[in-house]
């Protein structure tokens, strides 16, 4: 089915976080350096959910709370001390960062308040230590300018703490690194806005742009964040949170539309059928003992735990709709078993696709006979440890009556692959409270008027501004610029006087872009990596065409380092004395060929020369020592 967003009035409404490039954290003079999992200490945590100031528990806490597991956070002297791990109040507020969001404030044309306050926003998922995330508003209002005509507006401006670092967990505990954690963040949020899709990604590459012509925003994947506001006509507004990329987000526009618009129609269905809420899971039976002697696999698997059970839930009036398909791989079905999965168990069976998985005819006959079902009724099958199915039982019932109005507001997460997944509910008023460790801060006229003076160039005179310094076309300035790699580039061909900024600016754009198609991994390219092949280039230890070899040979996992994809491809460095005795050794072994073809000798010489030197030199030094030699030699000939 094809969709049209102005049919469906899809509104779009983004939130941009992004790191800031700041020498410390928001409330401490610890570094803002990733760990890369080397960590000298841990601690363990069990988070609770508390009251806002007007005595209410946000309902996304008390979501997270049903669920919660015991906490473990990893943390490294120097990049994170007793105010990421709660021990300690917050230090002053790092000045440069507040800065820089004043300095995004004025180029938005935000209205920025007189007093910041810094406010206590709950998340009890692990990711905060303390429980909550500190955040100011710092500014609202205002617009962006897109393609230098169209105004976007500004809801609001905040600097905020970035969250801390899900790491790979164990059955024990949740696992987090604080290294991420107190790092600076803007979140900036516009106002929903409705076009093609081609259109609001525009507006996120916009601004994107913006922040990063600024100079004051870190680089690379996982630094910026969107989280993406959607609805359609007749529906509720989903945030999808964590697209990191722009490719990301149009997969992402395009799946949570069908969903959304998938769930309307299953809506209506309900409807039809005269469903209400007293029809979902008026009967609920444990059934393990059906199961017990039970060929399926996957049923032997869940059983295998004694404390393990299987409860079936009926649900009358809906046989067939579990497994309804409005549009292609959206099933209510589906919906159901994400969220379980959501709470640690493995899915959900359900009539519609059953006989299945080894439960027989038989089996599920049994099931319908215990349960009482009707040739109308459906029912479903969760399994797995027994405290965590009866956790789930009311959360997945209450869901299922949701879904009989469309589309539920909602927090999702976004996969790489650009679909949703269920994450928690929205959260509520009740989810904010003031900071009492730290004062407001006052923002004085004096700073704002300083400020105003380093507001960002516009994106076209800033292109053109690179264009001209570097010598680069205007597509190559687009790339390296909205690319991870600016600042790498701009320190390369600072020390560069033999590599041109447009082979360096080609080789870190199209080049990694081309390795990456083909699901090479570039973040296992560092910036320092990048430095050293260029560097070797630049000293002439390799050659131009050994560069895009050595990044294919690190994106494999093949070579760790520069040096061992230099030995791997035996790429040997060699210097001018080494270049000189491997050259004359060739033109000693073919003075024949010199003297009968003289100067026209350079062609034969060069093939002999580049397979022994290929990769290693560049081509062209050699060619220019080859001449200079084969001169030398007639010369030296017509003497004698």
């Amino acid at each position: 089915m094809k969709f049209d967003f102005d049919d469906l009035k899809v509104k779009v409404g983004f939130e941009i976080h992004q790191q800031l490039d700041a020498k410390s954290k928001l409330f401490c003079n610890c570094k803002c350096v990733e760990a890369n999992g080397s960590y000298d200490n841990n601690f363990i945590r069990i988070l609770r959910p508390t009251k806002s100031e007007l005595g209410n528990f946000d309902r996304a806490a008390i979501f997270e709370h049903t669920k919660m597991s015991t906490i473990k956070y990893y943390s490294k002297v120097g990049l994170s001390c007793l105010v990421e791990a709660d021990e300690e109040p917050p230090h002053d507020i790092n000045r440069d960062a507040l800065e820089t969001v004043l300095l995004f404030s004025l180029a938005l044309n935000s209205n920025i308040a007189d007093e910041i306050h810094v406010m206590r926003k709950l998340v009890i998922d692990g990711s905060n230590t303390s429980g909550f995330q500190r955040t100011m508003l710092v500014s609202t209002g205002g617009y962006l300018k897109v393609d230098g005509f169209k105004k976007i507006g500004v809801q609001s401006i905040c600097l905020e703490e970035d969250a801390a670092k899900l790491l790979p967990h164990s059955k024990l505990y949740k696992e987090y690194g604080l290294d991420r954690l107190g790092i600076p963040l803007v979140e900036i949020a516009l106002e929903p806005i409705s076009g093609k899709p081609n259109e609001i990604v525009n507006v996120a590459l916009t601004l994107g742009r913006l922040l990063r012509s600024s100079k004051r925003v870190s680089r690379g994947l996982g630094t910026i964040r969107q989280d993406v506001n959607i609805s359609v006509n007749g529906g509720q507004v989903v945030e999808v949170k964590g697209v990191q990329q722009l490719s990301q987000l149009v997969k992402v526009l395009d799946y949570e539309t069908k969903r959304q618009y998938g769930m309307i129609k299953i809506s209506e269905e309900f409807e039809k059928r005269n469903i209400d809420d007293d029809f979902i899971g008026d009967k609920i039976q444990d059934i393990t003992f059906l199961f017990k002697d039970s060929s399926s696999t996957i049923l032997k698997k869940i059983l295998k735990d004694a404390n393990s059970i299987l409860l079936s839930i009926r649900l009358r009036g809906l046989n067939g709709l579990i497994g309804y398909e409005p549009i292609s791989d959206i099933r209510l079905g589906k919906e159901l078993g994400e969220f379980v999965r959501f709470f640690g168990l493995g899915g959900i069976f359900h009539s519609d696709e059953l006989p299945n998985y080894g439960i027989t005819v038989k089996d599920v006959d049994s099931v319908k006979e215990l349960l009482g079902l009707s040739d109308s009724d459906a029912f479903l099958i969760i399994g797995g440890n027994e405290k965590k199915v009866n956790i789930v039982l009311e959360p997945l019932i209450r869901r299922i009556c949701e879904f009989r109005h469309g589309v539920i507001a909602e927090t999702r997460a976004a996969t790489m692959d650009g679909s949703t997944i269920f994450s928690r509910p929205r959260p509520g008023s009740s989810r904010m409270y003031p900071e009492t460790d730290i004062l407001p801060i006052s923002i004085e006229s004096v700073l704002l008027d300083n400020l105003k003076q380093k507001i960002p160039l516009p994106w076209n005179d800033l292109i053109r501004q690179i264009m001209e310094k570097y010598g680069l076309n205007n597509k190559l300035s687009e790339h390296i610029f909205d690319s991870q790699y600016y600042d790498v580039f701009e320190k390369i061909v600072s020390t560069s006087k033999n590599v041109t900024p447009t082979f360096v600016a080609s080789k870190l754009t199209e080049d990694i872009v081309s390795l990456s198609r083909n699901n090479l991994d570039k973040s296992l390219l560092t910036d320092d990596m990048l430095i050293e092949v260029f560097d070797k280039l630049e000293k002439g230890f390799i050659a131009k065409e050994s560069v895009t070899l050595i990044f294919e040979k690190i994106m494999k996992k093949e070579s760790k380092t520069v040096k061992e994809a230099m030995s791997s491809l035996n790429l040997i460095e060699i210097n001018d004395d080494e270049l000189h005795k491997i050259l004359d050794k060739i033109l000693n072994d073919n003075t024949l060929v010199i003297k009968e073809k003289g100067a026209n000798s350079i062609g034969a010489l060069m093939g002999k020369s580049m397979i022994t030197l290929r990769g290693k030199v560049d081509g062209s030094k050699i060619n220019e020592y080859l001449k200079k030699k084969i001169e030398y030699f007639i010369d030296d000939e017509l003497s004698n």
